[in-house]
This record gives C-alpha cells, sequence and structure tokens, in this order.
C-alpha cells in the first residue's frame, strides 16, 4: 500500500511539473507578443502620421483597423483583482481567440483566497483545456467558451460553459487519454481538499462545469 502511495505522489507531483511548466510557457508566449506590439508602438505612429500628411485617410483607417485586430489578439481581456487568475485566464483565453473560439468572460474576485495558486492554476486550466478541445471538433461558427466567476458570499464560483458536439450524457469521462483523465480526477480532488462543491451538466451541443470553493 506504501508503495502504491508513493507512486501515485509521483505521478502527481509529475502532473503538478507538466502543469506549471505548460502555463508558464503559455503566458510568457503572451506577454512576449505584449512587449513587441509595446516596441513597434512608435513605429505604427509614424506610418499613420506619413500616411495622413499625405491625405491617405482611408489608408489611416485601413491601417488603424490592422492594428485594432493585431491588439486584439495580445491584450489583457480579464482584470480579475487577482493577479494568479488573472495570468490563467488570459493565458488560456489567448489560446482560445488562435483557434478561433469565441470567448465571453466576466470575472471578479475582489478579495484573497485561501485556495493556493498551485490549486487554482490547475483547476482554471484544466477546465478551460476541456473546453478549448472540445470547441476545436466543431465548426469555427459553432465555437463558443463562456466564463464566469465571482464571489457568492464565502465561495469563489466559477462557471466555465462550451459548446459541444454530442447529445446530453447523465456520466462524464474524459476521451483525450489517461492525462486529460487524471486531471480532471486532479479538479476532482482540489474541490474535495477545499470541501468546496463542483457539479457537470450536459445538454444538447453544451457543456457546464461549475464550482464553489471556500474562500
Amino acid at each position: 500500500m506504501k508503495f502504491i502511495d508513493r507512486l501515485v505522489e509521483r505521478k502527481v507531483a509529475s502532473f503538478q511539473s507538466e502543469i506549471m511548466q505548460k502555463y508558464y510557457e503559455e503566458v510568457e508566449d503572451m506577454y512576449l507578443k505584449m512587449r513587441g506590439w509595446r516596441h513597434d508602438y512608435r513605429h505604427h505612429i509614424q506610418v499613420m502620421k506619413v500616411h495622413a500628411a499625405n491625405g491617405e485617410h482611408e489608408a489611416v483607417e485601413n491601417y488603424l483597423d490592422m492594428l485594432d485586430d493585431d491588439l486584439t489578439n495580445v491584450e489583457t481581456v480579464i482584470k480579475t483583482g487577482n493577479k494568479m487568475a488573472d495570468a490563467i485566464l488570459n493565458s488560456k483565453l489567448s489560446i482560445a481567440r488562435k483557434n478561433d473560439i469565441r470567448v465571453k468572460a466576466e470575472a471578479k474576485i475582489p478579495v484573497s483566497l485561501t485556495v493556493s495558486e498551485l490549486d487554482l492554476c490547475i483547476v482554471i486550466s484544466n477546465l478551460l483545456d476541456n473546453a478549448i478541445d472540445a470547441c476545436k471538433e466543431l465548426p469555427e461558427e459553432e465555437r463558443l467558451i463562456r466564463v464566469y466567476m465571482e464571489m457568492k458570499g464565502n465561495y469563489l464560483y466559477l462557471s466555465v460553459a462550451n459548446t459541444a458536439s454530442g447529445t446530453k450524457k447523465k456520466h462524464f469521462k474524459s476521451t483525450k487519454g489517461e492525462g486529460h483523465g487524471f486531471g480532471i480526477m486532479r479538479i476532482d480532488g482540489i474541490v474535495e481538499k477545499y470541501n468546496g462543491y463542483i457539479t457537470r451538466a450536459s445538454e444538447e451541443g453544451a457543456f457546464t462545469t461549475e464550482v464553489l470553493l471556500p474562500q
């Protein structure tokens, strides 16, 4: 039994390390793009000044449209009030946009949490990874993820909903391999660790997970 416990502990440690490394790589990619955009800011201004001086108003409008599209891909779209949650959410939602997935998100965390940064990272990362993977199986026009986070009394409430293929289900399990299935187990384990609550609902063309974690 002790051997099995140690084996499980090593697998958990390996999984946590993998998740954190993946998360940091995603955040670094997002920050590099933001720094690159700022670095090119003066160049963009000079280009538009030249167009304006030449009376090329249509060229200015086109350039502004291009910059608007470019900035949308790198800007921070969510400010929850919690730095770790901000980094995780914006990193994952940046990946969603890269996969042509529409995102509707609203998140506010006005208080500090007792949930550790690692546990928060694992829960949010896995929920959004699953939502992104499910959306990628759909035509682009049907891809949508909704994220909602707020404090409900003494609990952090997190809801992640996504469009999905298939019909309504009563039982849920990963279809993406052992690693992903273990990720779902980790979410459930963290919710149990903090005496929280989790519900999953599958309807025709949609899947929703709701989590409550004590403050």
